[in-house]
């Protein structure tokens, strides 16, 4: 029997902040360390590289086995995130809201992943459909910004009432926080698919990463067409 060829573990995309404008990301959940390992040890200066789903243990053993790099980790939404933090860039604003306070784990994967990229980040939780006062209270703030990412398990109702009184683009992320039938985040998944309200973008099942990443794209239409005025 013909012996297995060795896989390459990791082949980096270098070129992707050239062509997308941030460096590649990387999913913990499957990897082991010694994946992680490699990984890290292609690292140079891209920027900061976001880690997602990455459990906490793997993350501690990641950092001490590379103490001199710099990292941050947020236990709640289990990102890593390895590179220089760089301070908020106020032209480029993004407010998260959630519908619930079980919400907030796919709220601060956005907000992390945002941060990481230099953009300023309003968050504000738990103002759902089932008190709508709430939402009124916090949006003369949070309408300030130039996208609005909001992210709602349950009856996913937030992301069409948010897009029914903004004029920003508004990106929808359905969690997988509910009841029975509430499928695992597949009902409010059809119910963003399905709104009404113009203007509104939804992403996959707890994706944090992939709305924040698409508001980045939009904001950084916004960035070039100013230059070019």
């Amino acid at each position: 029997m013909a012996e297995t060829a060795p896989h390459e573990p990791i082949r980096w995309d270098h070129e992707r902040r050239q062509r997308r404008g941030f460096p590649e990301s990387v999913l913990g959940t499957g990897k082991s360390l010694t994946h992680l390992e490699a990984i890290v040890r292609n690292l140079t200066d891209e920027g900061p590289v976001i880690f997602t789903r990455l459990a906490e243990p793997l993350a501690t053993a990641l950092q001490a086995q590379f103490p001199e790099r710099p990292w941050r980790y947020d236990p709640l939404s289990q990102t890593l995130v390895h590179g220089s933090w760089p301070a908020p860039d106020d032209s480029r604003h993004v407010a998260v809201l959630t519908a619930g306070t079980a919400d907030i784990p796919v709220a601060r994967e956005a907000e992390w992943t945002l941060a990481a990229d230099g953009v300023k980040v309003t968050a504000r939780y738990d103002v759902g459909v089932a008190g709508l006062h709430r939402l009124l209270a916090v949006w003369p703030e949070v309408s300030l910004a130039d996208v609005l990412i909001v992210v709602a398990g349950m009856d996913g109702a937030l992301p069409s009432v948010v897009a029914g009184l903004a004029s920003q683009p508004v990106i929808a992320v359905p969690t997988s926080v509910g009841y029975g039938a509430h499928f695992s985040g597949l009902a409010p998944l059809l119910t963003m698919l399905n709104s009404c309200a113009e203007g509104l973008a939804v992403v996959n099942i707890d994706n944090g990463f992939g709305a924040a990443r698409l508001a980045s794209q939009i904001l950084r239409l916004k960035c070039r067409k100013e230059a070019a005025l």
